[in-house]
């Protein structure tokens, strides 16, 4: 019976930071690529999404914009900012790719840094608009995950936000989210006035209370495994205080492997045995 429930098809909806090709090669843009792809292989059902950063050529990547999925405006800071949904496809992979999309956020920026190499100011406010912008769009998709994997701090507060603001959604009612903890970091934390922006719905001020007001990386490390049901740790050095915080947390872990595709399903398996 075990051998047939770890075989079960899953719904997994994987929310990267990065996926190669669309950005320049990096672990985290290389197993934002591979991962989506070896689950597939083994039949599982995915979704994949990824920011539109200003550095992809839409061209070049054959981007085109999902008119039926566009067009909803999200209000981050008190402003409203349209969201805007493109998708393109790896043709070698066979994976389809949605990207989130608006003109302040991503398409006149780099990624995380500027030209110069600075942190934007704003990553933390991109960084919630990302998330919503995925979970709004996958409730238009009528689609109902199974496990939710995050992959970089862009995808950070989606924990969060499915645990709090999402939870009562029925897309996402008995989701399992994992997060992946990898080197890459930011250099700045995220301003004052990130934990105002956090603030949605059921995602209220007093739930950010135990957190240090200005967020940096391992602060918004902490953030994700605290509303996690499952980490990975996908490379060989990660930072050792969210290691910690893991432990002191008691939340499963899976430790880097190098065979990647069957512990990872796996890992899914435990974090969601049954699926219906």
């Amino acid at each position: 019976m075990d051998k047939i429930k770890a075989m079960e098809k899953k719904k997994i909806l994987f929310i990267n930071q990065e996926i190669a090709p669309y950005v320049p090669d990096s672990d985290m843009s290389l197993m934002g690529r591979a991962l989506p792809q070896a689950m597939q292989e083994k039949n599982h059902e995915i979704r994949t999404f990824m920011p539109k950063w200003g550095i992809i050529n839409e061209r070049r990547g054959q981007l085109h914009e999902v008119i039926r999925l566009s067009g909803m405006n999200l209000i981050i800071n008190d402003t409203d900012h349209p969201l805007i949904i493109k998708v393109a496809s790896i043709p070698t992979a066979r994976v389809q790719v949605y990207f989130i999309d608006n003109d302040d956020y991503f398409t006149k920026r780099q990624m995380a840094t500027d030209e110069k190499g600075e942190d934007y100011p704003d990553n933390g406010e991109r960084a919630i608009f990302f998330a919503r912008g995925v979970l709004e769009t996958v409730k238009k998709l009528r689609w109902i995950p199974d496990i939710i994997h995050c992959q970089g701090w862009m995808s950070a507060v989606v924990p969060f936000y499915i645990k709090t603001a999402y939870h009562d959604e029925p897309s996402f009612t008995n989701t399992k989210v994992v997060t992946s903890l990898f080197t890459k970091s930011l250099k700045k934390d995220l301003g004052q006035n990130f934990k105002k922006c956090l603030e949605f719905r059921d995602a209220k001020a007093e739930l950010l209370a135990p957190y240090k007001d200005n967020f940096d990386f391992v602060e918004l490390g902490k953030l994700a495994i605290d509303y996690s049901d499952g980490i990975i740790q996908t490379a060989k050095e990660v930072n050792q205080e969210l290691l910690k915080h893991v432990a002191d947390k008691n939340v499963p872990m899976l430790k880097h492997c190098d065979d990647f595709a069957d512990a990872y399903e796996a890992f899914y398996d435990q974090i969601c045995p049954d699926v219906e």
